[in-house]
């Protein structure tokens, strides 16, 4: 089936810079496999926004990917639990038939010595602060997986926002929103226990226009389907709030 639905089209930005350097070989070889698959290699037809939307979202899936390597291998050490996290969502959001090729192209990522800053910053050049907080909170959710975040791991989760140009209390939010915890709330909210319930509602509906999916509609259905998680955890965060004062 070629690339298949996880990247078709122009790959875009990515293909150059230090994620060029990083991800060519690899996509080579993919390129190779998928010789006969027109929607891959071909761009006839494709009008001009089409194929900077198709570019801008491959750009996203390769950075996601370059990312996740330097995540997976912060503690020196690769879990199948973070591969089972990584192919759950390949498989939920582009389907079966995108898995093995981008296990392969992460893979050969994990051989490889990742330019945390550099790398970053190619990212922060061509991606919008909505689509670099989706990056974080897909990273911090690799780093769950296996039920304990090393301090590697956090150590290196902290580096890529700070790289990224996230602030601290804004990373604090993404962290918080794999928490259960009334504390975890207000920082998912960017708020502190002081807040009064005003201020809580002002701050619930700020975070949801800022996270909303629509924000990342710009790469695909696929990529706004996983931003979702992120909407509801800002909900279920206000809900636990509004339940602990007893508002509504």
């Amino acid at each position: 089936m070629g690339i298949g639905k996880w990247i078709s089209g122009a790959i875009g930005w990515a293909l150059g810079g230090p994620i060029g350097a990083l991800i060519g070989y690899s996509l080579g070889a993919l390129f190779e496999s998928a010789s006969d698959d027109r929607t891959y290699t071909s761009n006839t037809g494709t009008s001009g926004a089409g194929r900077a939307y198709t570019e801008q979202r491959n750009s996203f899936m390769v950075s996601l990917l370059v990312l996740s390597a330097a995540v997976m291998k912060a503690d020196g050490r690769v879990m199948r639990s973070e591969l089972d996290y990584v192919k759950g969502f390949i498989r939920s959001n582009f389907g079966e038939s995108a898995v093995p090729q981008a296990l392969k192209v992460l893979q050969d990522l994990l051989q490889k010595n990742i330019d945390l800053p550099q790398v970053c910053a190619q990212i922060k050049l061509y991606m919008d602060m909505p689509q670099r907080l989706q990056l974080l909170h897909y990273l911090v959710g690799i780093a769950q997986a296996d039920g304990h975040v090393s301090s590697q791991e956090l150590e290196t989760l902290k580096n890529i926002a700070l790289y990224l140009g996230i602030s601290q209390r804004e990373s604090e939010s993404v962290f918080a929103m794999f928490g259960d915890k009334l504390e975890d709330a207000y920082k998912v909210l960017e708020i502190s226990p002081e807040a009064t319930d005003e201020e809580v509602k002002k701050a619930y509906k700020k975070m949801a226009l800022k996270h909303h999916p629509d924000r990342v509609e710009s790469l695909g259905a696929d990529v706004k389907k996983a931003a979702e998680e992120k909407f509801k955890a800002i909900s279920i965060a206000y809900e636990t709030i509004k339940k602990e004062r007893g508002f509504n």
